[in-house]
């Protein structure tokens, strides 16, 4: 089996697992929980924890685009090495401004018409496959950008493909004190649920490493995956 990086899930969850604030593209945890009272106190300690994290990171183009990379001023340059798996969200700013953010910039694609393949930048890669393969992915990083570790801050749909291609290593959510709900709310993990008992090895059983508990009622809870 090809060699591929050490994999870690970050994530920032409610008590009952949702990574939104319900089911629009107007409601997102990063803007909305600020505003909130009970909530917005300790938000900054995820923050904090996430600077801490693997010098690779891979995002998925819709989150990043929910966020406004598309229309945001270019960022000054960082030691972090992004990896975006996107097939129409990003625009030719949204790609322009992550090789401003990167050491080294990876799109990931199934999409040959993607606006990367006009943006003109030396620290940009394209990885065009005609279906979505992730562990060939990683092992790409890993063989060609000499990529070791690597965090993984997607929606609950491509978390899904991870888990069920037995891709994640570890996995470290700071747990924020709010319940959410909702059936259609994005949650940590998303993607076909499993109707048969045959398929329970495709659920991933976790050790515990750490629980830390954190100021105003929050929490940071870091595993590692056992099977």
């Amino acid at each position: 089996m090809k060699k591929r990086p050490v994999t870690t899930l970050f994530m920032l969850s409610s008590v009952d697992g949702k990574i939104s604030t319900g089911n629009s593209d107007l409601l997102d945890a990063d803007s909305d929980y600020p505003a909130m009272d009970g909530v917005k106190e300790g938000l900054h300690q995820y923050y904090e924890i996430e600077q801490t994290t693997d010098l690779w990171s891979l995002n998925s183009g819709l989150v990043q685009a929910k966020l406004g990379v598309n229309q945001k001023e270019y960022p000054d340059k960082t030691p972090v090495s992004f990896v975006v798996i996107d097939n129409k969200n990003l625009t030719d700013h949204g790609v322009s401004y992550f090789c401003r953010r990167a050491k080294t910039f990876v799109l990931v694609t199934t999409n040959t018409q993607h606006p990367a393949f006009s943006v003109q930048e030396d620290n940009l890669h394209i990885i065009c496959q005609k279906k979505l393969d992730l562990r060939a992915v990683l092992e790409e990083l890993y063989a060609a950008y000499h990529c070791e570790r690597i965090t993984i801050q997607t929606g609950g749909m491509l978390n899904g493909l991870f888990l069920q291609e037995k891709l994640f290593d570890c996995i470290d959510i700071v747990v924020a004190p709010v319940l959410i709900g909702g059936k259609d709310t994005a949650t940590l993990i998303d993607g076909a649920s499993i109707t048969k008992r045959e398929e329970l090895g495709l659920l991933g059983v976790l050790k515990l490493v750490r629980c830390e508990v954190l100021e105003d009622s929050y929490l940071r809870l870091r595993y590692e995956v056992a099977g």
